[in-house]
């Protein structure tokens, strides 16, 4: 039996429609502050038993001075120690509730996510524990040791990964020595050179309630929630908010190629982007989905991939941060096809920025971003996410509510504005790595050479 067809627009409209009232059943951001100043973000939901808190600290690796890595190091060794509990102890402790912690480290913050459910049994005892590792780490030497020789394993990896590669060196040109342009996890020499006070002096001055946010979603009323937070950070030490990050200048372009012994080269071009609260954000990343964002549909995955066969996939991206992060597009191709690869992929931007998308490509986008909203916060997790992003960034309690309707304001002569403002095409940062030969495998000494 055939399937029914129904036509585009009659799909799209649809999407919009679920989208809408998904939107506005989103239910409103409730704010305060703990006792020690700590902004506290809350979503109540009901349907499951379970919360979801994520506490982010104003604690990336922007904050890593000379001693690049300080920041991932240290994040990795909460959970390693605290007190007088082990880092078995612990595990055990969130085992016999049932409860999910994971800690993370990126440029611009470092995050603890707690999941668990609501009944106290298992509350109670997760989030004491918490509390713990964020008040008092130990920083046990032979803890420290272990987890140092862990990330230095990961870099040895990285060493040998092309894309990696090009990202370091991506970052390095266009941040030069700001601290965006420092390497999250360090070099080797930098984390042997980490010791332990250092270790304890940057969480004393970073993991404070002054750099701290709080984002709660689950199924509590606004008293539990409360109570929630106090438990969590109650007990940080007030501290002193650390600074904003300074404003990157913007680096002139240059292409920079990097022999690697790979079968493909990685691509990487672009240039400054905007900061998260820039207000030209939203029109940047609707036009960006039109470009690079929306997979094998976007204009530069046409170009290269369907048109030209010259690689898998083409994407391209803007990464806000604090101060303006990356505008990028990446791709792999055969080094034999680098030369024509970047001739598409640069023009297709130039054409782009000139002229911006068509009517019909921006509201296919439009579409597609205010379609798939609900399912970007569908569960507790992404929406605690989503919150803990309002959260850091400072951005509107309306947010989630008013975001489709934003999305829906944006006109095609906006996207245009928005990207001839902010996009450049003749100052573009370029890395290329890969194009070398294989090393020759060594002779085997047990063979006699060949002819002989």
């Amino acid at each position: 039996m055939p399937y029914p067809k129904y036509p585009l627009t009659g799909i799209l409209a649809a999407i919009a429609l679920l989208a809408s009232s998904l939107a506005a059943a989103v239910p409103a951001i409730q704010n305060w502050r703990a006792g020690n100043g700590v902004p506290v973000y809350f979503i109540p939901a009901r349907e499951l038993p379970m919360v979801d808190a994520q506490i982010l600290f104003n604690a990336g690796s922007i904050r890593d001075g000379e001693q690049a890595g300080l920041a991932k190091l240290t994040s990795a060794l909460l959970e390693e120690g605290a007190g007088d509990w082990s880092a078995d102890a612990i595990a055990d402790r969130l085992d016999r509730v049932g409860a999910r912690l994971s800690f993370s480290s990126r440029r611009d913050s470092a995050s603890v996510a707690l999941r668990v459910l609501v009944d106290p049994r298992y509350l109670q005892p997760a989030v004491e524990t918490v509390a713990r590792l964020l008040k008092e780490p130990s920083f046990a030497p032979d803890a420290v040791d272990r987890v140092r020789q862990q990330i230095l394993t990961a870099l040895r990896e990285r060493a040998q990964s092309p894309g990696a590669i090009a990202q370091d060196a991506f970052y390095k040109a266009l941040y030069g020595n700001h601290p965006y342009g420092s390497p999250p996890e360090g070099t080797p020499a930098s984390l042997n050179a980490i010791d332990r006070a250092a270790i304890e002096a940057f969480h004393r001055r970073y993991y404070t309630a002054a750099n701290a946010v709080v984002a709660i979603v689950g199924d509590l009323d606004r008293p539990a929630a409360e109570r929630l937070a106090e438990n969590l950070v109650g007990g940080l030490a007030k501290g002193e908010a650390a600074p904003p990050p300074p404003a990157p200048p913007a680096p002139p372009g240059q292409t920079l190629r990097i022999a690697h012994p790979s079968s493909q080269s990685h691509i990487l071009i672009g240039q400054l982007g905007v900061k998260r609260a820039d207000p030209d954000y939203y029109a940047l990343f609707l036009g960006n989905h039109v470009l690079g964002g929306n997979g094998l549909v976007s204009q530069l995955s046409q170009e290269i991939r369907e048109k030209r066969g010259l690689a898998y996939g083409a994407y391209s991206a803007f990464s806000p941060m604090q101060q303006a992060g990356p505008f990028l597009m990446n791709l792999q191709t055969r080094n034999d096809q680098v030369e024509t690869a970047l001739q598409v992929a640069q023009t297709t931007l130039r054409t782009f920025t000139d002229q911006g998308p068509d009517a019909k490509a921006l509201e296919e986008a439009r579409q597609n971003i205010t379609g798939g909203f609900a399912l970007d916060l569908a569960g507790n997790g992404k929406l605690a996410g989503a919150l803990g992003s309002i959260a850091f960034y400072g951005l509107p309690l309306d947010y989630l509510q008013n975001y489709i309707g934003t999305m829906n304001g944006i006109t095609l002569d906006a996207v245009k504005a928005a990207w001839q403002r902010r996009v450049q095409p003749d100052q573009l940062i370029t890395v290329i790595v890969g194009g070398a030969p294989a090393a020759p495998a060594s002779p085997d000494p047990a063979k006699p050479p060949a002819g002989s």
